[in-house]
């Protein structure tokens, strides 16, 4: 049995506490709401993230900063990517030995281009750092808390650190493969937000399966060749991190990016997006960072610049798909030579 601490109350921080609860470990539950903590505790609920469903009895929740981090000898991190820093740097001055750092959020930080992994190695001093690993995969937590068939991957440049929290986490409903690509998990994490908006902005518009079997496709080959200019490994955008979680990101209802992009296509500002809903949508961040990162990096990502166009310009949705749809004529993949190693690297804009 181990102690972990969980930071981060929402639902997917709640949903991977029953996961962790379930296998028998110590779990403790921070987050910033007094009225949630009692209702876990008293009730064994988290009403507002995850209704209807019971949580494990041995939970505990608490907004004691302090007690949460001299609780764990392991920090699962799941707050929002923008938060992420600010918890860090708390954390920080309160840790007084080495810890393995879990993240299972997805972003990349705007202006800085760093994904979370990153973040948290200019944050948590080196020598209060066992290991970094990403928890990351098609998983919506309300299935999870449901106990439904779910896979996910754990990446980390540690093979043993990742491999300790594929034991953590591996039951009879959740299943946990390692991937030493931490680049590639967490990229391809990372940018099915942005595809997942435009996923929702083209049923808002009312277009039907074929648009979205475009944008998911031209999607991923834009992912992949980001993530390969960053290093990535091809072959991890075809797995869980990569497909798998666009997949789920771009065809369900539980997707609140799906949802925003949905209610953007149909003619909402995104403040009114973020009002009604009143959750962290993660895509919006990411779309002004990978523009930004594309940018810099001389990676054409077509789809992603007509979303910032959408989001931060103020481009009629409609008119981003008829410039996306009217673009000079390509191939959609270059010769292949057999035996080569990046085909995915050759696929054109």
């Amino acid at each position: 049995m181990s102690s972990i601490t969980v930071f981060g109350a929402g639902s997917w921080g709640t949903a991977l506490s029953i996961v962790l609860a379930d296998n028998g470990h110590d779990v403790l539950l921070w987050g910033r709401s007094e009225a949630a903590a009692e209702e876990i505790n008293d009730r064994h609920t988290n009403g507002k993230y995850l209704p209807g469903i019971s949580l494990p009895e041995t939970l505990e929740a608490t907004t004691d900063l302090e007690k949460a981090a001299a609780h764990g000898e392991i920090l699962l991190l799941v707050v929002p990517t923008k938060a992420m820093r600010d918890v860090l740097k708390e954390l920080n001055t309160l840790l007084d030995r080495p810890v393995l750092m879990v993240h299972a959020s997805k972003g990349i930080e705007p202006d800085t281009y760093l994904r979370v992994s990153q973040i948290i190695e200019e944050e948590i001093s080196p020598e209060k750092r066992r290991a970094v690993v990403v928890l990351s995969g098609p998983s919506h937590a309300e299935e999870v808390s449901l106990r439904q068939p779910t896979t996910v991957t754990s990446s980390s440049l540690d093979t043993e650190a990742a491999e300790e929290v594929q034991d953590l986490f591996m039951n009879q409903h959740f299943r946990v493969y390692t991937n030493p690509d931490l680049t590639g998990v967490e990229i391809g994490g990372s940018l099915k937000n942005i595809i997942a908006l435009g996923a929702g902005m083209t049923s808002g518009l009312g277009y039907g399966d074929n648009a979205k079997a475009a944008l998911m496709t031209r999607g991923l080959a834009e992912i992949a060749r980001l993530g390969m200019k960053l290093g990535a490994n091809p072959l991890t955008f075809a797995g869980l991190s990569g497909l798998g979680d666009l997949i789920v990101t771009c065809t369900s209802v539980h997707s609140r990016n799906w949802r925003a992009g949905n209610m953007i296509g149909k003619g909402k500002s995104i403040n009114e997006v973020l009002d009604e809903m009143g959750m962290v949508v993660e895509g919006i961040r990411t779309t002004k960072a990978a523009y930004q990162l594309a940018g810099r990096e001389g990676v054409e990502m077509p789809i992603t610049k007509g979303l910032y166009d959408v989001l931060f310009n103020e481009k009629p949705p409609h008119e981003a798909v008829e410039e996306l749809m009217g673009r000079v004529k390509k191939r959609e993949v270059e010769d292949l030579k057999l035996g080569e190693t990046d085909p995915l690297n050759r696929l054109e804009p």
